[in-house]
């Protein structure tokens, strides 16, 4: 039988999907999902450009959309034999759209029993109206249905924040960017949406990086302020963050190894910037002064109130040859194992109780949430713990993180889900995804007596809004 004579499979996913099997405990995750099924999205940490939205152009096909911009499902069609010239992330070799749907639809079962093909489910029959799984059989066919269908009005970008319910959404933003989109979008009174940017300055933090002077340049360059000393830098970065905040920004990201934060005293952290300005920075004193830039911006967050978030935890760009070929956010960045609890003792020392202060942390490595972001979020009153994230933002990860956190800290002292996503049509089924697993372990508190039907429905409107809003300063 050849693969046109297979009967397509149906493209339906269950309204009882990720609630548990017995029928109490599915009955109480259905009463408390569908209570904020339809609440609006709060998304504060993500990837879509701002200036996407803002300019409100088609989309240029399906696979543009959907697969390219992906990592997570590059990276699984990566691995099981797919080569990333195939999918579109080489400039000298560019296949069509539909050549690079047609990868995917080849390769649909590989993705069977992920969080990614629950995503890719919800949104081709929820926003596309599929009704057949992609195969190699319908693949043509279906491109042509999402091509068609991304040249209606109601398939633009800003018709699709409407559509998906979004209430504010944080993007990603380099240090010295000028942030036109978001005031473009802020100032456009048929706009009614929040879109707002995140402070992202990893490379100044790092003196061993082969961009980190360019970057120092361009953030003195943004804010009129010479950072050819260490003190000239953190004043430029004062200033920048004012910027942000001026453009509705609330916090900052911060991607680094680990979450060491050991200050520096002044002249040390004068020689060892003068020292990397030169080129010649050693290992050592680059760590010294990544923990010493990790404790400063947190004396900034005090200062200034932007919701301090920290990513430590992930290898980046693991794989030499496909970073020097495609670039990074290619897929194979990696996890590491994590720790906070003494990393992070001398910024707590100094900052944990400061009034106002926020810091939210977030980890690829789950067995620290019981052992150490949930305890310490559990004194602190400054420290949240940060959602599943990542490598661990799956239906399963998220019940063992609510398992692990709620005991240290309950629901009040965590983030609310975050998408952290660069896919703008897969917002809404992450958010859906989070709802039914959040959905799924209340009910399990309600089925044990723990807590009643009535908290349960409480709770969750407090995780999808009230949470996320205090949090990040909403």
């Amino acid at each position: 039988m050849t693969a046109t004579e297979i009967a397509a499979a149906p493209l339906a996913p269950h309204p009882d999907r990720l609630f548990p099997a017995d029928p109490a405990t599915t009955a109480v995750a259905r009463t408390v999902y569908e209570a904020v099924r339809d609440a609006p999205i709060i998304s504060p940490h993500g990837h879509v450009d701002a200036s996407m939205i803002a300019a409100d152009e088609p989309f240029p096909d399906p696979a543009a959309l959907l697969i390219t911009p992906d990592h997570y499902v590059l990276r699984l069609l990566h691995a099981n034999g797919v080569p990333l010239e195939a999918l579109g992330r080489d400039r000298d070799h560019m296949p069509s759209g539909r050549s690079i749907w047609g990868q995917l639809a080849a390769h649909w079962d590989d993705f069977l029993g992920t969080p990614v093909r629950s995503w890719f489910e919800t949104e081709l029959h929820d926003v596309f109206g599929l009704t057949e799984a992609p195969s190699a059989a319908n693949a043509d066919a279906q491109y042509d249905q999402l091509a068609a269908a991304l040249q209606e009005p109601a398939f633009r970008p800003r018709a699709l924040f409407d559509a998906f319910g979004i209430e504010v959404l944080a993007t990603t933003d380099g240090p010295a960017d000028d942030l036109a989109a978001h005031a473009r979008l802020a100032a456009d009174p048929g706009f009614t949406g929040r879109v707002l940017p995140t402070f992202r300055a990893d490379a100044v933090f790092d003196p061993s990086r082969s961009d980190w002077r360019l970057v120092v340049a361009s953030i003195g360059e943004a804010a009129g302020i010479d950072t050819g000393t260490h003190d000239g830098l953190l004043a430029a970065l004062r200033a920048r963050r004012r910027y942000f905040i001026e453009h509705g920004a609330t916090a900052t990201d911060t991607g680094v190894l680990d979450a060491g934060s050991t200050p520096l005293p002044a002249a040390d952290r004068e020689r060892i910037h003068a020292d990397a300005l030169r080129g010649e920075v050693s290992a050592a004193d680059a760590v010294a002064y990544r923990h010493d830039m990790l404790f400063r911006w947190a004396e900034m967050s005090v200062d200034d109130g932007l919701v301090m978030q920290l990513h430590p935890g992930v290898i980046r760009n693991h794989h030499t040859p496909t970073l020097e070929r495609f670039g990074p956010d290619t897929g194979h960045d990696l996890p590491a194992v994590g720790a906070f609890t003494e990393p992070l003792r001398p910024l707590l020392e100094a900052f944990g109780t400061a009034p106002g202060f926020h810091l939210v942390l977030f980890t690829v490595d789950e067995t620290v949430f019981s052992r150490e972001i949930g305890p310490l979020a559990g004194f602190y009153p400054a420290v949240y713990a940060g959602a599943p994230w990542w490598f661990i933002d799956t239906p399963a990860a998220i019940g063992r993180y609510r398992a692990a956190v709620t005991d240290s800290a309950s629901f009040t002292k965590t983030s609310g889900f975050i998408d952290d996503t660069r896919a703008y049509c897969s917002i809404p089924a992450r958010h859906d995804m989070a709802r039914r697993a959040d959905a799924a372990y209340l009910a399990s508190l309600v089925v044990t007596h723990q807590i009643s039907e009535e908290d349960a429905v409480r709770t969750a409107h407090r995780i999808v809004s009230d949470i996320p809003r205090a949090t990040f300063k909403l």
